[in-house]
Order: C-alpha cells, then structure tokens, then sequence
C-alpha cells in the first residue's frame, strides 16, 4: 500500500501530514529494540498511592462506572475537583456547570480547540510546546503563532514584548502551558499578570495547560491564570490525575471554565470519545482529596530525582537548565561537540545505552531547538542511577 489513490490523493488529511508518528513512539520502540534505559517519554515507571489504585478496584468490583458514566464526568469527581480548585486556589467553580471531565488532557486540549476556533483564525503558542497542541490547532482550521521560550542563563524565559507583537486582528485564543513541558520554567506572577492583561486588553481567550500544578521546586509557584483579574470569564484550564497521581494509563483529564465556555468544549468532547474511564473517576475523585502531605511527599520525592538527573547530566558533560516544574529536564549538546539533537537522539541508545527526546519536535522554529534535549527523572532511582552512569561513558 502506498497511501495513495488512484487519482494520487493521499489517504491522510492534509493538514496532519506534517505530524505523522509520534516522536514518543519512534524513541519508544527504539529503546525497546536497543534494550535501552527510556528517559524519553514522561510517564512514571511505578504505580501512584495503594490507596487509589485500590479505590479504582473497589468501584470495578461494586459496578461504578463499568458502564458509560455521564457524559460531563461522574458527580463525585466533579465534585472533587471543584473542591480541589477552591481549596488550593480560591476559585470556585460550579460542579454541574463548570466542570467536564475529559479521556487525559490530551482529549481536553483537543476539544477545547476544536469547539472554539474557527478555521483562519490564529492561536499564539509558547514554543517548545507539547506536540499534540500544533496538531489539534491543524485539525481544528487554526493556524498557529509560536512565540519562543530562549534561554537565559540556566532557564528559559518568555519575551513579554514578542508575545504582545504575536497578537493580531485575527488572534482567537491564547494557548499556555505553565509548568512548561519541555523546558521546565513556571511562569512568574509578573509574567502571568502581563498574558493576563493582554487577553483582556485583545478580548482574547485562553487555554491553559496546568497538567503539572503540583510539580514545582525551588520556591517556584504554581498560579492558575484563571484567579488573575478579567481571566475568570475566558479561560479553559486543563487538569490531569496522570501527572499528579502517577497513573498516565487512567486517562483522566478535566476542564473548568465558565458555563459558555465548557458548554462548548463538552460540544465537541462528546463526538471525541464521548466518555471514558468509568471506574477511574471514582478513584480519581479520592485521589483529589488527598492530604497535602500526599503532595509535599510527591514533590519532595520528584525532585530528589530531579537532583540526582541533574547532577549525572552535568558530570556526563551537558549543558543543564534548571527545572523548576514539570518531571523534565533539557539539556544543551554542544558542550558535547553536538548540535543535532535529532541525530544525537537517534545514536544515543547505541552510544550510553539511554533513550532520550529531541525538543527540535516541540518547534516550528526548528532552529531554535536543535540543540536541545529532553529527559524525564519521573522513574525509579535505581534507573535513574544506572542512566547516569551510562551517561558519564560520554564524558570519556
């Protein structure tokens, strides 16, 4: 088969053809043939609390949710996730209004785009963004505006003046992530403060990935930029139980936003999946009403690893930028004589025998991100152990 008809059209819709497979499924399989250590893709290689994973037994075993749970989530998980956001950051949200629960973030990001773009209209993105973002802004007609995180010093920043010039007559919505994946910067008050009052001045809307709210260190701040002033009204925020709880197979995912605005996202999220993960919510809806000391024990135990990640990519003779968020860290290759991550990604499982993730992916500008590579620490510390160890033979 070559994809082709016999009137020479592609099978695939042309506005997915640059994205084809999975930059996370190339490096994937590449580790599993290679038998290497994969640093590449973030998901935890051990289960999240006992406690939860028990809590979705439980409600496999009494039949909650074995079959097509409502449509907008189940009342308990809404529930506690509205409970969540008011506990943590004051706001308050509506269970039955105000809250879609969604198959991961990822369903989230996608119908959120596809339910409130229109196809020409512009949606400026801080680049190196999660790949899934420049495919859901192509399938929805959209047409995206990067505007680039850079380095400065040990950490990537955003150029506020960049990002108010990215902005025109024909932006509809602003699409931020903070925890930021790849890089690992979270964004400052001042700088949140800033995208606020440009969506306001503009009448812009905005969807915000907060997938990683509760991994932040060193002092770092998580901040929603819906509890910023004019924000409550036109922003979509976006949760994930994958990366707070360590089970990235539940696929349990959620929205709040005001009613207008999840009204439309569940309009499109019903001819996605339409529902998902039945049992899981229940758990997930135990999960959120953890004690803090569940979350200052994830945190405290993320970036021990985060440390000790850090610590052997230095000594293995890369650039380090500091993660103050997310279970990512980015390298620089060219203290390695390298300035191809494409390529050094590729040879690196034959090399060091570790597998890890060209950011060039997570670019329009693949330029700006040649350089770069990514690694994820959220694995156990007897992986990580023998990863750096690996490592080090390129120091040699």
């Amino acid at each position: 088969m070559t994809g082709m008809t016999s009137t020479e059209r592609p099978f695939l819709n042309r506005s997915l053809a640059e994205f084809g497979t999975t930059i996370f499924a190339e490096m994937s399989a590449l580790a599993v043939r290679t038998g290497a250590i994969n640093l590449g893709q973030g998901f935890p290689d051990t289960d999240g609390p006992e406690e939860i994973r028990e809590a979705a037994v439980r409600a496999l075993r009494d039949g909650r949710g074995n079959q097509y749970p409502p449509g907008p989530g189940v009342p308990e998980l809404r529930a506690a996730i509205a409970a969540h956001q008011e506990r943590r950051y004051g706001l308050t949200f509506d269970p039955d209004t105000e809250v879609l629960v969604t198959a991961g973030a990822t369903e989230a990001i996608a119908a959120a785009l596809l339910a409130l773009l229109e196809p020409g209209d512009e949606v400026v993105a801080l680049e190196p963004y999660y790949d899934s973002y420049a495919a859901c802004i192509a399938m929805a007609g959209g047409r995206r505006v990067p505007v680039t995180l850079r380095p400065e010093g040990d950490a990537f920043r955003l150029d506020l003046d960049e990002l108010r010039a990215a902005v025109t007559g024909r932006t509809r919505l602003l699409l931020v992530n903070t925890p930021h994946n790849p890089t690992g910067t979270v964004l400052t008050r001042a700088e949140l403060a800033a995208i606020a009052e440009l969506a306001v001045e503009r009448d812009l809307l905005v969807v915000t990935d907060e997938v990683y709210e509760h991994l932040v260190f060193d002092g770092a701040e998580h901040l929603p930029l819906a509890a910023f002033p004019g924000m409550r009204e036109r922003t979509v925020t976006i949760g994930s139980a994958g990366k707070s709880f360590s089970f990235t197979g539940w696929k349990v995912g959620w929205v709040t936003a005001a009613p207008g605005l999840v009204t439309a996202v569940r309009s499109a999220k019903q001819y996605l999946t339409y529902v998902a993960s039945g049992p899981f919510q229940y758990a997930v809806a135990e999960a959120l009403a953890l004690p803090e000391s569940y979350f200052a024990a994830f945190r405290a135990d993320m970036l021990a690893k985060r440390d000790l990640l850090a610590a052997g990519l230095a000594q293995a003779g890369f650039g380090v930028f500091r993660t103050t968020g997310t279970y990512f860290i980015t390298t620089d290759i060219r203290p390695l004589g390298e300035s191809d991550g494409f390529a050094f990604c590729r040879a690196l499982p034959e090399r060091a025998g570790v597998v890890a993730i060209p950011n060039a992916v997570f670019y329009d500008h693949r330029e700006e991100g040649a350089p770069f590579v990514r690694f994820a620490f959220c694995k156990r510390t007897g992986v990580l152990e023998e990863a750096t160890s690996r490592l080090r033979t390129l120091a040699a």
